[in-house]
């Protein structure tokens, strides 16, 4: 009998919601022998037990089964543990790490594929570290993809393992630059036979796509505010301006500075000696280990030695208490959202690109922060008395002007009620240093790259592109300027100052909340902005944030203005989606039309997808224009 997902799923809904224990787990009444057995002599009177959908078929134990069996492995797969493992007895546990970590995972329907949350494995850590049986950890580390900001953070947690005196080895077959600071904090590391340790030193990549448009027939129109406004850039020239070049200097610097002081304090290595081995760069498994990046040499099994031990779920979710009828229940709308009882704090994901109106609704709050939906979210905690302090996690180069205006005013709003925490993860800059700087409390991390207060209009000018397929357009109007936002052409000079004056206004209104926010004055503000970007330990020094720290300090000082217990669960959005979601956010998604089907684009994504992701964002940049025509945003060059 073939069965499809949709069977399955209705199913083990068929019974209705099960009742719920204080805890949220599902509790499962006892069931007869005959699990085909019926209901039929049931009296009217009487509520079927939730867990028997058909005929009294225990879905409920079906679906704890099913879960349960696919965490184990298979025949051909490594065991689970150890033949001697005892769960009662000292041992060590495995923790396989890998894929890319990010602040929250893009919804997918048939799964998110290889992205680890940073705070759900930040969780997962510490609840490790305090189980009393478990004497040491072996983290086998392998494609792991993370950025130098979230690797600071993650070290954290990591440092917590050797206060409690409890052993963290780690083993990869090759690891970069901010992998092996990760490996750094371990205590001990080793190293596959043939495998390989590049601490190159960090390396930022402007893309500029100039050549691109112009092969394509594009031109690209843009004005600036601020002399360090470069997000034109990519667009406008063919090559980085001197004043992009200072900021690559400072960013660069900084991102240096950590990795020598990470390796120096780690390995026990003085400073120099540590310099000369990011200019050697390259290291292979012997050499490593001459050089005291690595302990050992050998295969994970060998490393992992012959004590008793056992594998650690690879999930990082933290600890999972729901049932999956009730997580299927929640998904279908037929039970409210999970949400923690009494006081509590709640943390606000702003992620991505700002842009005007709904978005892609909630499910598409993992990946863009969109006006109307972040302010609806933002004045629903803001009424609700049970939520004393608030964190705004913010990864954003920001966007549109009007949206981070908008998402500004919520935030004023909800902080006149209530603290408003920020916490910077790797960028919080132009629209999203706007929407942070009335905050309560600004965090950031030391590689943060965040300020960058300043204005950009522009719009794409198509017509040459047109005229290569054959389409020509012939504008007219009524007005002088009628067909300023219609025509594939570029603007005319008196155009120009029409969109100039606009950019000024905004400008205007940025720069003073920022006064406003952070308590500058005016003047030390449009010093500090020109759309110049900073690193967290610079805006510091400047008072455009308020501490060097992570998302776990964030959310203490939350907890403590806030006057929430520790211990108190915190309240996410974006929540888990539900099926409500799902169905909005169908057919959101924006096409880069004709600049998206570039062959060079393509190629460029296949030799490199981190840079082919970042050209295709900046052309994804260039369409933006056409709807939204002047933005706060800061476009920064992949550093890895």
């Amino acid at each position: 009998m073939r069965w499809s997902l949709v069977t399955l799923v209705c199913a083990a809904c068929s019974g209705g919601p099960s009742k719920l224990d204080d805890h949220g787990e599902g509790i499962t009444a006892p069931s007869s022998n005959d699990p085909w057995a019926n209901d039929n002599d049931a009296t009217p009177t009487e509520t079927p037990d939730a867990s028997k959908g058909f005929g009294g078929f225990d879905f409920t134990g079906m679906l704890s089964k099913v879960t349960e069996s696919m965490k184990k492995p298979g025949f051909y797969e490594a065991p689970e543990k150890s033949d001697d493992y005892d769960a009662e007895q000292p041992h060590v546990g495995v923790l396989e790490l890998g894929g890319k970590v990010v602040e929250r995972e893009a919804y997918s329907l048939f799964g998110g594929g290889s992205r680890v949350e940073l705070r759900k494995l930040m969780t997962r850590l510490r609840e490790l570290a305090k189980d009393p049986k478990l004497t040491g950890l072996v983290v086998r580390m392998r494609d792991l993809e993370i950025s130098l900001p979230d690797v600071v953070e993650l070290r954290g947690v990591l440092a917590e393992w050797k206060a409690a005196n409890k052993t963290l080895a780690c083993h990869v077959e090759g690891a970069g630059n901010a992998g092996y600071l990760f490996l750094a904090a371990c205590t001990k590391i080793g190293i596959a036979p043939l495998g390989q340790i590049a601490i190159t030193g960090p390396a930022a990549m402007p893309i500029h796509i100039k050549g691109l448009l112009d092969k394509l027939g594009v031109q690209a129109d843009f004005l600036h505010v601020g002399a360090y406004k470069g997000a034109a850039e990519p667009l406008t020239r063919d090559a980085p301006s001197p004043e992009m070049e200072t900021t690559l200097k400072d960013i660069l610097d900084r991102h240096y500075e950590t990795m020598v002081s990470v390796i120096e304090k780690d390995r026990k290595l003085d400073r120099k000696t540590v310099e000369g081995l990011i200019d050697t760069g390259l290291f292979a498994s012997e050499q490593a280990r001459a050089a005291k990046l690595v302990d050992e040499v050998g295969s994970f099994e060998a490393f992992r030695g012959d004590k008793a031990w056992t594998a650690i779920e690879t999930d990082t979710s933290g600890g999972d208490k729901l049932t999956g009828l009730v997580k299927i229940w929640r998904f279908l709308g037929a039970m409210p959202p999970e949400r923690p009882l009494g006081e509590h704090v709640a943390v606000i994901y702003a992620i991505g690109n700002i842009v005007d109106g709904d978005g892609d609704g909630v499910l598409g709050a993992r990946q863009e922060i969109a006006s109307h939906t972040l302010v609806a979210a933002i004045r629903a905690l803001t009424d609700d008395d049970a939520v004393k302090a608030v964190v705004l996690r913010i990864d954003s180069g920001g966007g549109s002007a009007q949206a981070s205006e908008l998402i500004w005013r919520a935030v004023n709003h909800l902080k006149a009620k209530k603290p408003v925490i920020v916490s910077m993860s790797d960028v919080a800059a132009s629209g999203g240093y706007y929407i942070a700087s009335n905050a309560t409390r600004i965090y950031a991390l030391d590689n943060t790259l965040t300020g960058s207060i300043g204005v950009v209009g522009g719009k794409i000018a198509p017509g040459n592109a047109l005229a290569k397929l054959g389409v020509s357009t012939f504008p007219r109007g009524r007005g002088r300027r009628a067909t300023i936002l219609a025509s594939f052409s570029p603007w005319s000079d008196d155009e120009k100052q029409v969109i100039q004056r606009s950019m000024d206004e905004v400008y205007t209104v940025f720069t003073g909340r920022v006064a406003d926010g952070r308590k500058l004055p005016i003047e030390k503000v449009k010093e500090l902005a020109q759309g110049r970007v900073w690193t967290g330990t610079k805006a510091k020094e400047l008072g455009l944030v308020d501490e060097i720290g992570g998302l776990d300090v964030a959310i203490a000082k939350a907890q403590e203005l806030g006057k929430v217990s520790a211990d108190t669960d915190l309240e996410v959005y974006p929540p888990s989606p539900t099926l409500r979601d799902v169905v909005q956010g169908w057919g959101g998604n924006v096409s880069t039309g004709l600049l998206g089907s570039s062959t060079e684009l393509a190629a460029l994504e296949r030799l490199d997808p981190q840079l082919g992701a970042a050209a295709h964002g900046l052309l994804e940049l260039v369409t933006s224009f056409a709807r939204t025509h002047v933005q706060a945003i800061a476009i920064l060059p992949v550093v890895r």
